[in-house]
């Protein structure tokens, strides 16, 4: 009656005249119930009694050499069937360097040279930064003594992405947000009788920071990003490259369309967005506190001071410029992959909230010291 051969399923292993012999089937299961001779020193490592043999017994082996190399030279293999002389070869070439180890700990310099060197690329990047912005104000002068070179229609194109498809999202965001400060602050002035000022609560909120503010980080994430996305896929694509080849400028054409309709329809998404967060804190007011829509527009109207509205209104074309030049610059700065395409868009996400936040900031400040 014919069996099929069972291989032995341990190893042993015996040491004589300088070289290692191993029986039996160095498997995965085997290999770590090896009896290795540490102390045992041998220049070869014989396995042609060795019945069987996978992947991590040609890995075991080969660790064997290495744990066992004298002065750097290694013990050699012999006895190995063409099969496994050609596993061990193809395990070798695949196994880690030497000195393929664990990063050494970084010391109080190495956390100073990183530190230094992130400001140094935050500094470049600004410098950077600022050129291409000196680039986009020349190409606009330039567009001023020959408007020819203006491309209408790309403007309106990027008025409608921009504006247009803008307006539900940047409307429900922002009456949301009258409806909150309503009933938040209604919460906190009921104490002291005093909820008629919810009035004057909302409308220095939303007219002066919220309103222009929440609507420039929708834009920034919204149309900042798509920015960087088009222009960072064209680049991608050397089609900017192209464009130089042909004598066109890809800031005329792809730069200066985005950042004008952006600063033409910024103010007007704000200007909505204020009147959303007026009608949602007005119908929370009615709700929550008995303050009718006529009440609310005249303790509007004789209690707000037209500037809380200008105040918003002159912040927009400064963020909107920050948001276009940073959408359009990191859109310039991908690369030829993939991987490239989706840092810039998100770094341009993050840095035009940022910027637009610390605008904002020294708005507010400058606003103060003017006594506005």
């Amino acid at each position: 009656m014919k069996t099929d051969a069972v291989p032995q399923r341990r190893v042993h292993t015996k040491v004589s005249d300088s070289t290692l012999h191993l029986t039996g089937a160095l498997l995965i299961d085997t290999v770590s119930v090896v009896d290795f001779p540490v102390s045992a020193e041998f220049t070869v490592i014989d396995i042609g009694e060795l019945s069987h043999m996978d992947t991590a017994g040609a890995w075991f082996l080969l660790d064997c050499q290495r744990r066992a190399a004298v002065d750097d030279a290694l013990p050699e293999i012999t006895g190995a069937s063409p099969a496994q002389a050609q596993l061990i070869d193809t395990v070798s070439q695949n196994m880690p360097p030497e000195d393929a180890s664990v990063g050494k700990t970084m010391s109080i310099n190495d956390h100073l040279e990183a530190f230094g060197q992130k400001i140094v690329r935050g500094l470049r990047m600004v410098v950077e930064l600022v050129s291409f912005l000196g680039q986009v104000i020349a190409t606009l002068g330039g567009i001023l003594r020959h408007p020819t070179r203006l491309r209408l229609t790309s403007v309106v194109h990027h008025c409608q992405e921009i504006g247009l498809s803008a307006v539900p999202i940047v409307a429900l965001m922002a009456f949301l947000i009258g409806v909150v400060l309503a009933f938040q602050g209604s919460a906190q002035l009921r104490q002291f009788g005093a909820e008629v000022f919810v009035v004057d609560l909302i409308a220095i909120s939303i007219l002066r920071e919220l309103g222009i503010l929440l609507t420039s980080i929708i834009v920034a994430g919204r149309s900042g990003s798509a920015f960087t996305a088009a222009i960072g896929s064209m680049k991608m694509r050397e089609e900017i490259d192209a464009m130089r080849t042909l004598g066109l400028d890809p800031v005329t054409i792809l730069v200066v369309p985005r950042v004008l309709a952006l600063m033409l329809m910024l103010p007007a998404l704000g200007f909505i967005a204020d009147m959303s967060g007026l009608i949602g804190g007005a119908l929370m007011s009615w709700i929550e506190l008995g303050v009718s829509p006529a009440v609310f527009q005249t303790r509007l109207v004789s209690n707000t001071d037209v500037w809380h509205f200008g105040v918003g209104m002159i912040k927009a074309p400064f963020f909107a410029l920050i948001i276009g030049i940073i959408g359009c610059y990191k859109g310039m700065q991908v690369g030829g992959n993939a991987e490239s395409l989706g840092r810039m868009t998100s770094a341009s996400v993050v840095l035009s909230i940022f910027m637009v936040i610390v605008m904002d900031a020294l708005f507010s400040i400058f606003f103060a010291i003017v006594g506005i």
